[in-house]
């Protein structure tokens, strides 16, 4: 999948991609594996963890429509913003042709229901230094609407981009997917008791009128 912000910055700046020979880098969902009923909401988040020189991003997550609804994705971008998250940035934009000097620019921040996809691309902007350790990159709720089972499939590219970098590279990480089974709801306990003492009842009654019937 060709790294979608790079073709959006294309114009700004040339870039010449070298692949990092040497990464501990996951991209991951987390969890990683879930068993939810049918009717509960669930929250997942994407992560980025070990990463060195981070600048630029595009993931994407892709889900079984017809077991997941999505409620709400929300970025946890700019570090300064927002501790936990990933890239730095003291703002964030949304406009690739209106920017200020370091902020985290946002050109796709999309979720599908009808495709199943959420798809993020975002990018550092100079003069933010690269980010580097680990960090929540997004958090996505969903509801269970019936029972089955769903992979989050995790997907994307890593780069070493500032925006008005000449050599950037892309970062090797290895990419994590998710696991969701979707149950049927227990019974409650307290149901099912009031549901054995009513058949209890009803068959003591018609026992006693069919005894009432074999006596007259």
């Amino acid at each position: 999948m060709a790294l979608t912000i790079v073709c959006s910055l294309i114009i700004l700046a040339p870039i010449q991609f070298a692949q990092s020979q040497n990464s501990n880098t996951a991209v991951s969902v987390a969890p990683a594996e879930n068993s939810v009923r049918v009717g509960e909401t669930l929250t997942v988040n994407i992560t980025i963890s070990n990463v060195q020189n981070l600048y630029g991003i595009d993931l994407t997550l892709d889900w079984n429509s017809s077991v997941l609804q999505i409620i709400k994705n929300e970025t946890i971008l700019g570090v300064e913003l927002r501790p936990g998250g990933v890239l730095h940035g003291s703002h964030i934009s949304y406009d690739i042709n209106s920017y200020a000097p370091g902020d985290v620019i946002i050109t796709q921040d999309t979720a599908s229901q009808q495709t199943g996809e959420f798809h993020l691309v975002a990018t550092s902007s100079s003069p933010s230094p690269s980010f580097n350790g680990s960090g929540i990159v997004a958090v996505l709720t969903f509801n269970v609407t019936s029972v089955g089972h769903s992979t989050l499939n995790l997907e994307g590219q890593l780069a070493d981009h500032p925006l008005s970098g000449d050599n950037s590279q892309e970062i090797i990480a290895q990419f994590n997917d998710g696991s969701i089974n979707a149950v049927i709801p227990e019974f409650p306990q307290a149901a099912l008791l009031i549901v054995l003492v009513a058949l209890v009842t009803i068959a003591v009654l018609f026992s006693k009128k069919l005894h009432k019937k074999k006596g007259s």
